[in-house]
């Protein structure tokens, strides 16, 4: 029989329960629950009015409630006196069809039909700033090329290894972390594993790093692109399939090229092919655009792609092959929502698989110098709206996803787009104030 939630709380010292759920935009909405009340919470669920988060609700739509997925627990090792839980959403008796996790949740449930097991693994990178979000934290880390510097990331050892430990505490299999490419940023690695888990850790990641950061007086963002001088934000996904059981990576074969199997090649044709749709959601903001499209930065390279392409153990194309048994997403950046992320690329990839998607030939050139001829590859889209575009144009990923989500994403993002367009930016004024 399964512990009550306020058994494990008198166990653990629990007193609160953060009850969580991640919007359209991936902010995550949480109503902060007393262990006397987590009991009813828990079958009932936690109110909130869908309207006040970005769901593609009106002020008239029932309360939707939260319903806290137990397998989701993490009580935090920085304030272990409260637990947190992600939540699928529910309106009227029935699951609220655009919720990130829920959709994450069918595509899951479809790639199982199939007999196939998706595992993930994110790399989140993120800037370290002051307190107020102007600067870098640390006025010493100014190098050109700052990456792994032992200095820079040493002077930041108290929040790091702090995040670290926090991890290594969860089971999470935390193995690396290390200054990234641009002054202040830095990512940490965990262990890959099955997309839900790997999303609900993602979002909680983000929240930890978030919290811990303040305590120590600093603000962390992983927003795509800060800084022009410096490179941005990515969140480079790992994603193998497996057998239903978890147990045959079905991605592996000695005999394939770079050690990938026919299977996995349908896969990474099915998200070259609906990649333009994709960005929609692996980079869903108006500064997203800012990463991809960037020009060089300090250290030398923007390490983030620029055209439709994948390639071997080569880091300037959309998807890279480091090893065999998997591949690696390198187009996403630190605004995509930890359960849309996977969900599209699920999507895609299932989409390759079933109507055996050619990715084409390999391109092992650096896609930064050695430019091929015009035409040979497909453009990433230059904005968001040139996103949104691609994706009411595509006619795989809307069916796949479903209607529910798509539409009210694409509605919302066309407001945000919409609002960003009537602001009037510095260099507006400085190019044609003498107009």
């Amino acid at each position: 029989m399964t512990t009550l939630l306020s058994e494990f709380a008198r166990e653990h010292g629990v007193r609160y329960f953060l009850i969580s759920f991640t919007d359209l935009f991936g902010v995550q909405r949480s109503k902060l629950v007393p262990t006397q009340a987590i009991d009813a919470m828990a079958v009932n669920g936690a109110g909130f009015a869908g309207f006040a988060a970005w769901l593609d609700m009106t002020p008239a739509d029932p309360d939707i409630l939260a319903i806290p997925d137990r397998d989701s627990l993490i009580q935090l090792p920085w304030q272990p006196d409260v637990a947190w839980m992600a939540a699928d959403l529910v309106m009227s008796g029935q699951p609220v069809e655009q919720t990130p996790r829920w959709v994450l949740k069918q595509m899951v449930s479809k790639a199982a039909a199939l007999g196939y097991r998706v595992k993930t693994g994110v790399e989140c990178e993120y800037f370290l700033l002051s307190a107020d979000g102007e600067q870098i934290s640390d006025g010493r880390d100014r190098a050109s090329k700052p990456c792994y510097d032992q200095q820079a990331l040493m002077r930041r050892f108290d929040v790091i290894s702090e995040i670290c430990d926090a991890m290594l505490k969860l089971g999470w299999g935390a193995y690396q972390n290390d200054h990234e490419d641009a002054n202040g940023q830095f990512e940490m690695n965990w262990t890959y594993a099955d997309a839900l888990v790997t999303a609900d850790r993602h979002a909680f990641f983000k929240y930890m790093v978030k919290a811990i950061a303040e305590k120590h007086g600093l603000r962390a963002t992983f927003m795509p692109k800060p800084f022009l001088h410096l490179t941005g934000n990515g969140c480079h996904t790992h994603l193998s399939v497996w057998d239903a059981a978890g147990n045959t990576n079905l991605f592996d074969d000695p005999t394939g090229k770079l050690g990938l199997s026919p299977l996995a090649y349908q896969f990474i044709g099915g998200v070259l092919h609906s990649a333009a749709a994709l960005c929609a959601f692996t980079n869903p903001t108006v500064n997203s655009y800012k990463r991809i499209n960037a020009p060089v930065t300090t250290s030398g390279a923007t390490w983030s792609p620029n055209s439709i392409s994948y390639s071997g153990n080569n880091r300037t194309h959309s998807i890279r092959i480091p090893e065999p048994g998997r591949f690696e997403f390198r187009l996403a950046d630190g605004a995509a929502n930890p359960y849309l992320l996977p969900a599209a690329l699920i999507a895609s990839g299932l989409d390759g698989m079933e109507h055996q998607r050619d990715p084409g030939d390999r391109q092992d050139n650096n896609a930064y110098t050695d430019l091929l001829p015009t035409g040979t590859l497909k453009r990433l889209p230059a904005n968001l709206l040139d996103a949104l575009r691609c994706l009411e144009a595509d006619t795989i990923l809307t069916p796949i996803l479903g209607s529910a989500l798509v539409s009210a994403y694409i509605k919302l993002k066309h407001q945000e787009w919409n609002e960003y367009s009537t602001h009037i930016s510095p260099w507006e004024l400085e190019a044609t104030l003498d107009c």
